[in-house]
This record gives C-alpha cells, structure tokens and sequence, in this order.
C-alpha cells in the first residue's frame, strides 16, 4: 500500500506559477505510475499528468508545455510544476498511484487527500 499526503496550492493571479508536492509513503515508491489529476466541481476527475518508473512523461493536452510532472525517487516526492496559470486552471488537485500504468486515466488505486487550486485574473 501507499499512503499520499499532498502540500502546495493555493491562490496565484493568473500567469503565475504554483508547485504541488505529493510525498509518498509505505510501499516502493519507485516501482509505481504516479499521477496528477484535478476535478472541476460536478465534473469528474481527469488526468494532468503522469509518469512512469522510467521517467516518462504524459500530459493532457491543456496542460502541456505548461505543467512539469517530476518525481524525487530518494525522497519518494511526486511535484507538479504549474507556470503559466490560466483561469481554467482552477481546481482541486490530487496524487495518485498505482501499480498498473493508467496514466491519465483516474483508475488509480491510491489518492491524495487533494489541494484546491484558485487562479485569479
């Protein structure tokens, strides 16, 4: 199992950068897919990036060239670099893991706890 504690967030003007951190604990960190999703109110949650034990990288299309997904292995820490914020963007943000490689996909099995998100323009 995993446990996923998330930190960051918060209230940025539009433009602007914020750093999500998810720090994981319990099982091997390195040995599952990671994930970033967020979920607009009423909708369902949808995948913002991903990446794998290797290092690959998947991003939905909104947020590429945008959003930076990046994992500590030694500190078992997952980040999400958010630049250029826009008023779309706003959301409440989670972590997520699972052995299986969905990537974007909000089938994961581990979640965090969440972390709202505000963009103001």
């Amino acid at each position: 199992q995993v446990q996923l504690l998330q930190s960051g967030g918060g209230s940025v003007q539009s433009g602007g950068s914020l750093r999500l951190s998810c720090a994981a604990s319990g099982d091997s960190f390195s040995t599952y897919y990671m994930g970033w999703f967020r979920q607009f109110p009423g909708k369902e949650r949808e995948g913002v990036a991903a990446i794998g034990s290797g290092g690959r990288a998947s991003y939905a299309d909104s947020v590429r060239g945008r959003f930076t997904i990046s994992q500590d292995n030694a500190k078992n820490m997952l980040y999400l670099q958010m630049n250029s914020l826009k008023p779309e963007d706003p959301a409440m943000y989670f972590c997520a893991a699972d052995r299986v490689g969905w990537w974007l996909l909000p089938h994961q099995t581990y979640w965090g706890q969440g972390t709202q998100v505000t963009v103001s323009s």
